[in-house]
């Protein structure tokens, strides 16, 4: 049976153009009622510009759905409240809040500077935790007060910080750290019928196509790849159907999980792990010159390390 969010409030944020357009399109498609959040500024979070929630909105309320556009800042810790206060005026409750509001500022490292480091922090990861933390203390709430709940957290992370992608280690950390962020959120929000999962989009966006020069050339058309595969594999269309799923109640039981697509394809990410120890012999703390030889060992047995740019030509070989 299709997938059925009726009666359910979303909240997207970044949701006026790419990624969190197409998610909040979709979720207005199966029912949900949104809250399009977007200030509506360049790619790298400079201006303010209402036009493209606005546009979202009309949008949903064309093909017959609710909506309500949100101008908030996510990285203002009251303001993040208040996108998650005008959800439950405007509809009544909050059901799901889906975090996808970011930036760019890439730079290597010895080029970078403070404010390009901090800006892409308090977007991505600090907007995280100001979003899911007041929708966390409302869930908690109506749970005390023995109401049902069934909150959906989805969270945007990028492999640019789980595969550590050159030229973006503000970006990586801040989609690293949510990552981590998330699944100890989801741990901690189980008992109160809360989900908490990460998805890991690889798509053609302003983030991808405008500010990661390095991506550009591998992200092609929307016509080359309708030719070539039949359908546009890096379209941000992709994602949503995860999102959709992630929100229903069929997904209650999904949580603390790591999901990438690209196109029609899907992996699960697993968390860090420790590989097979060697142990001194004989027992004892390690000399420094017994380091060197062992921790080679165990670097030459390790797996190859994924590339973000791997990943992608393996779709599209």
């Amino acid at each position: 049976m299709p997938i059925s969010l009726k009666g359910k409030v979303a909240i997207v944020t970044g949701a006026g153009r790419g990624l969190g357009r197409e998610e909040a399109l979709l979720l207005a498609k199966h029912g949900a009622k949104v809250i399009v959040n977007d200030m509506g500024g360049s790619h790298d979070g400079k201006g303010e510009f209402h036009g493209p929630a606005d546009d979202v909105v009309n949008e949903i309320k064309k093909m017959g759905g609710e909506a309500a556009p949100n101008y908030e800042s996510v990285t203002s810790f009251q303001g993040a409240k208040r996108i998650i206060d005008q959800a439950i005026s405007t509809f009544g409750k909050l059901d799901i809040l889906v975090n996808n509001a970011g930036i760019l500022r890439d730079k290597m490292i010895f080029n970078m500077e403070e404010e390009e480091f901090d800006a892409v922090i308090a977007v991505h990861l600090k907007g995280t935790f100001n979003c899911t933390r007041h929708a966390c203390n409302y869930w908690r709430a109506q749970s005390k007060e023995g109401k049902p709940v069934a909150g959906r957290i989805i969270n945007t992370t990028s492999d640019a910080g789980l595969l550590y992608n050159p030229g973006q280690s503000n970006y990586g950390a801040a989609k690293a750290g949510i990552t981590a962020f998330t699944l100890i959120v989801a741990k901690e929000m189980v008992k109160y019928g809360v989900t908490a999962n990460v998805i890991v989009p690889v798509a053609r966006t302003r983030l991808t196509t405008e500010a990661t020069p390095s991506l550009a050339p591998m992200m092609g058309t929307k016509e080359d790849f309708e030719k070539k595969y039949g359908y546009d594999v890096l379209s941000p269309e992709a994602m949503a159907p995860l999102v959709v799923y992630l929100a229903s109640d069929e997904a209650k039981d999904v949580t603390g999980q790591v999901i990438r697509v690209v196109g029609g394809n899907m992996w699960l990410l697993h968390s860090w792990k420790s590989s097979e120890p060697v142990k001194r012999s004989p027992p004892g703390f390690w000399k420094p010159e017994e380091i060197g030889p062992k921790l080679k060992e165990l670097i030459a047995k390790q797996p190859p390390r994924e590339e973000l740019a791997g990943i992608i030509m393996s779709v599209l070989s």
